[in-house]
């Protein structure tokens, strides 16, 4: 049996990845900041919850990251998919109003937690037997466009693609496989807010379709089940509808 670390398990695209991960056949290690969270979703994992490890782990946290990976290694030996995909964003303010908290908390959370995460992943990768595995990035529309009032999400999902790049040629001698899934509207909390309008480039403020999130779950499932000699280096998954493409 595969074995999984799912950072972000405790809600939205994170538990919903989990959930379909072990409905795949893998055993996960669910890690979140709120342990309640974490059992929660053991518990909707039904039967299927034995195969779950729910570990409370800060992610920018160097030491919690380290136990999170000791915890998956003793409990199973190996690690085959780390899914990058606790996030947060900032207040959709004007930029010149973010605090340098707001800016270093969404920086902590976006991208250092994937990269403590992801040195732990090659550690573990490069020892085991059978070595190798892949890492998958939650990246987002907005590493290819902002949305108005979004510049430390925009830039660290922007820099979420050079860590994908970077970590996929690192990767390349270690049989470790790194892609990135760009996620457009999953209908979870942290969207709910599109329901009633958000900014648009021309300064309307208009409600976007979103998708649903087992969508998302679906095509994460699909990258991790590829064999190692194959990649999804990048894939766009998003409401059809939504003002990606086309002029604002």
């Amino acid at each position: 049996m595969k074995v999984a670390i799912v950072t972000g398990a405790g809600s939205g695209i994170g538990r919903a990845s989990a959930l379909a991960l072990l409905e795949a056949g893998y055993n996960v290690a669910l890690a979140g900041r709120r342990a309640d969270a974490l059992q929660q979703t053991v518990q909707m994992a039904g039967a299927l919850g034995r195969n779950a490890l729910p570990v409370a782990t800060d992610a920018t946290k160097a030491e919690s990251v380290e136990a999170l990976f000791e915890a998956t290694r003793r409990a199973w030996g190996r690690l085959d998919v780390l899914f990058n995909n606790a996030g947060t964003g900032a207040p959709p303010v004007p930029l010149d109003e973010l605090t340098v908290a707001q800016w270093q908390s969404v920086v902590d959370i976006n991208l250092t937690a994937a990269f403590l995460c992801t040195q732990q992943a090659f550690k573990l990768m490069k020892s085991q037997d059978p070595k190798g595995g892949r890492i998958i990035n939650n990246g987002s529309i907005s590493a290819h466009a902002p949305r108005p009032f979004s510049a430390p999400y925009t830039a660290t999902k922007h820099a979420i693609t050079g860590l994908t790049k970077a970590t996929s040629l690192d990767g390349r001698a270690h049989g470790i496989a790194c892609g990135q899934i760009d996620i457009g509207n999953a209908a979870s909390d942290m969207t709910n807010r599109m329901v009633s309008g958000v900014p648009q480039a021309d300064g309307r403020m208009m409600p976007e379709p979103r998708m649903d999130v087992a969508h998302v779950a679906n095509a994460v499932v699909q990258m991790a089940n590829l064999p190692l000699d194959t990649n999804i280096l990048f894939m766009t998954i998003m409401a059809t509808n939504m003002p990606f493409v086309g002029r604002g």
